[in-house]
């Protein structure tokens, strides 16, 4: 299957609020059933950005260097913080905030395209009505980020293929950190990637685009085929170095 064209940013964040098996752990922007948020009154915040060097802690893919120059970033509530490519953006606030304030980021390209977004606070909840089939492309442990007991881990995966369609019957890929378990069997629920973070969930990540996501290879390629080469691009290296760095600051 060609995927010549994704969908518009609509169908992109109402996708990263689809809702799966497994606690509160995607980067929503709209509240499909299942999945709640709330607005609150703007918010001014200011964040930090502050030169840092590469995390000793965080270990990007092996088949690609990440970025020379890092630096890193700092919530406007002081509470968390990651490294990215000093080539890359921020914009804080990136929307209207969560009821109560909290961290609406998104992390844009030196050519301002869309790679991830970090959100806290907020309110969430799952079901499982339909599995599909699904491929983790790579799966990584953040105890970091632990609460309640609970190691969240960063992931790449798949769901649905050109013979069993995933919704919204396409395949879909993503990226990011969630506390759902590593599927088992021959399928499993839908992405959710959210991780417990006070005062009760956030999200850091984004779903694989190829008209973001800068891929080799030729552009007729199936989409998960593409999803699986852009695992081993520089581009991804630093996307997944940066997920992987998110920390309590301070």
């Amino acid at each position: 299957m060609r995927r010549s064209a994704w969908p518009g940013a609509a169908l992109f964040l109402s996708l990263s609020l689809l809702t799966a098996c497994g606690g509160p752990a995607a980067q929503p922007q709209a509240t499909p059933s299942g999945v709640t948020s709330a607005a609150s009154e703007p918010a001014t915040p200011t964040a930090t950005l502050t030169a840092a060097p590469p995390s000793a802690t965080v270990s990007p893919s092996a088949s690609a260097p990440p970025s020379a120059s890092w630096t890193t970033y700092t919530t406007a509530a002081g509470d968390l913080a990651f490294d990215l490519p000093s080539t890359w953006s921020i914009t804080d606030p990136a929307g209207e905030l969560a009821e109560g304030g909290g961290a609406f980021a998104e992390v844009t390209s030196e050519d301002g395209r869309l790679l991830a977004t970090l959100r806290t606070n907020m309110a969430t909840g799952s079901t499982c009505t339909e599995k599909y089939p699904y491929s983790v492309l790579e799966s990584q442990d953040l105890p970091q980020l632990a609460q309640y007991g609970t190691v969240p881990r960063y992931t790449f995966e798949t769901r649905g293929n050109d013979a069993a369609a995933g919704p919204p019957d396409t395949p879909a890929a993503a990226y990011g950190i969630t506390t759902a378990p590593l599927p088992e069997g021959d399928s499993a629920c839908y992405m959710f990637h959210f991780f417990n973070w006070p005062p009760n969930a956030a999200t850091f990540g984004a779903f694989y685009n190829p008209e973001l996501n800068l891929t080799p290879g030729d552009p007729s390629l199936p989409y998960l085929e593409k999803a699986k080469l852009y695992a081993g691009t520089p581009e991804y290296a630093d996307i997944k170095r940066m997920i992987t760095s998110l920390r309590p600051a301070g």
